[in-house]
């Protein structure tokens, strides 16, 4: 009997001292912050090789610069060509003006730490470029979700086209998309401003990742984990599906042509967003395989520079390349501009 007593006391002990060393651990780095409230975070630096950070400094200006200006071109040729003024160009531009915010939330932010040696941001400036960021990219899923429905409509119901895909459907798909994507935004800002105590205030990436932010909670919290895997079916998965389901109808429809040069022809005309497509979703979830393979967070914060910086800069060249109606409008544009 006593034996079994002192078994207790032990399992009992071991308990205590486990929570305790839990606690510690958890609030060793807010303890000069009341424990409840962090007012500041670091973020993390791609490089901390002094000697390497002007040649990133001029990188990430010029790629930024190049996304900006890619992107309002292919805005301003739409709005300026009548031929353009269709429901296809018109989420194109929406995509445009969309990956300009999405890379302006983590960019601009990143020149300012790179060329000031800071890397702190304050804990209102990182819910905010948090808030921004889940819009923009929440935006880039819906709209290219949508465009995949617009081609299904375009190829398997050309007759319907017009019809089908009016300009007060097209508003509103965009005004959803937008406003889903603002609840997304808020239900994770809701989740972290739920947050007493953070484990560190070392954010393990180059901006405010809602994901990372999440990771730093003290608590493990069940109702937070299940809103995570609720928004990852409704934003993650069921977008996929949707464009999944688009492209089975659209290639079935392709295999009834009976010449090869009618196909070509047909899928052409979806290629730049199928492309757009797999890079988008590709380097997406190669960031997060990377991330949870490797256990090194400046691999992982190296890996999200692919679809936070290059995917918004590739777009505008995979359009303009791709599409011989952007090509045109471009051409046109320039004339007017310069032989005005």
């Amino acid at each position: 009997m006593q034996i079994r007593t002192d078994g207790g006391v032990l399992g009992t002990r071991f308990l205590i001292l486990t929570f305790f060393d839990f606690l510690k651990r958890c609030s060793s780095n807010i303890v000069a912050q009341n424990l409840t409230r962090v007012s500041e975070f670091q973020l993390m630096s791609l490089s901390e090789d002094p000697d390497l950070q002007p040649t990133l400094f001029g990188l990430f200006l010029s790629m930024y610069l190049v996304t900006v200006l890619g992107n309002l071109l292919i805005i301003l040729a739409v709005s300026s060509d009548s031929h353009l003024h269709t429901p296809m160009y018109f989420f194109l531009s929406n995509l445009s003006f969309v990956d300009i915010g999405f890379i302006s939330t983590t960019v601009p932010k990143m020149l300012v730490n790179i060329q000031t040696q800071n890397r702190v941001i304050s804990y209102v400036g990182c819910l905010t470029q948090m808030s921004l960021f889940g819009i923009f990219v929440c935006m880039d899923d819906m709209l290219l979700t949508v465009m995949a429905y617009d081609r299904f409509v375009a190829i398997c119901h050309p007759l319907h086209y017009t019809v089908i895909m009016n300009p007060r459907l097209c508003g509103f798909l965009t005004l959803v998309s937008f406003l889903l994507s603002l609840l997304d935004s808020q239900l994770h800002n809701l989740m972290i401003l739920q947050i007493t105590s953070f484990k560190d205030v070392k954010i393990s990436s180059f901006f405010c990742d809602p994901s990372q932010l999440l990771n730093l909670s003290c608590s493990d919290n069940f109702s937070d984990n299940i809103v995570k895997y609720f928004l990852a079916a409704i934003y993650g998965l069921f977008p996929i599906l949707g464009i999944f389901f688009s492209y089975y109808k659209i290639i079935a429809s392709i295999l009834r042509i009976p010449s090869s040069g009618g196909k070509y022809k047909v899928f052409s005309t979806c290629g730049s967003h199928l492309a757009v497509v797999c890079l988008f979703y590709g380097t997406v979830v190669g960031v997060y395989l990377s991330s949870a393979v490797s256990h090194s967070p400046r691999k992982g914060a190296v890996a999200s520079v692919m679809y936070t910086v290059v995917t918004p800069m590739l777009n505008p060249f995979i359009y303009s390349l791709r599409n011989r109606d952007i090509k045109n409008a471009l051409r046109r544009l320039h004339s007017r501009i310069f032989h005005s």
